[in-house]
């Protein structure tokens, strides 16, 4: 039970008889009224930070004075403790100056998004099966047989084919180049020697 933190929360009516602190009047950097953070302030008279209390009558939470404050040494309680401290702005709109400030004060290599962009995944590629299988049942746009289409291909182009070879093999005219050997006209077949 003793080391369980209990919750802040104001335990006394008493204030410090002063006039009720507006938040119009800091500076907007001196005060943290973020929602879902705890309320803190600087406090006017030692400027350290100082947590608000209480949830409608709001008050800066009592403090020592800090040993940097030059003054009276033998105060226990600063005199800011207990000040009263009315939000009279539009929380919304100091929470979005208070952004902007902070994303402008950011360098540019900062302010980069963290989002990660992924680039878009590649369909996997078909099997080895599939391929063939496509290939192998392909048809023409005209549904004849792809067998009966290499037929026709070869036979529109055997003319050509066989004109070419006969000028392949016939000798051109004029001598033999100099100082090489003379173009064997037979087919050579080598025969395997006897052992």
């Amino acid at each position: 039970m003793a080391n369980r933190k209990r919750p802040g929360r104001i335990r006394t009516k008493r204030n410090n008889r002063r006039e009720p602190l507006l938040l119009s009047t800091l500076a907007p950097e001196d005060f943290n009224v973020r929602p879902g953070e705890a309320k803190s302030i600087a406090c006017p008279d030692c400027r350290t930070w100082r947590r608000i209390m209480g949830n409608t009558d709001l008050k800066i939470r009592e403090h020592g004075v800090p040993s940097h404050v030059p003054g009276d040494v033998e105060r226990a309680t600063c005199p800011g403790s207990n000040q009263i401290v009315v939000i009279d702005i539009d929380v919304r709109r100091w929470q979005a100056r208070q952004d902007r400030l902070l994303r402008d004060a950011m360098p540019q290599e900062i302010r980069r998004s963290a989002r990660q962009h992924y680039k878009p995944i590649p369909a996997p590629a078909p099997a080895l099966v599939q391929i063939a299988a496509k290939s192998s049942t392909a048809e023409p746009a005209d549904s004849r047989p792809l067998w009966l289409l290499r037929e026709m291909k070869w036979a529109s182009t055997a003319s050509a084919v066989s004109e070419t070879d006969t000028r392949r093999a016939q000798l051109p005219s004029g001598d033999a180049p100099l100082g090489s050997p003379a173009v064997p006209l037979t087919t050579l077949h080598p025969r395997l020697r006897e052992r």
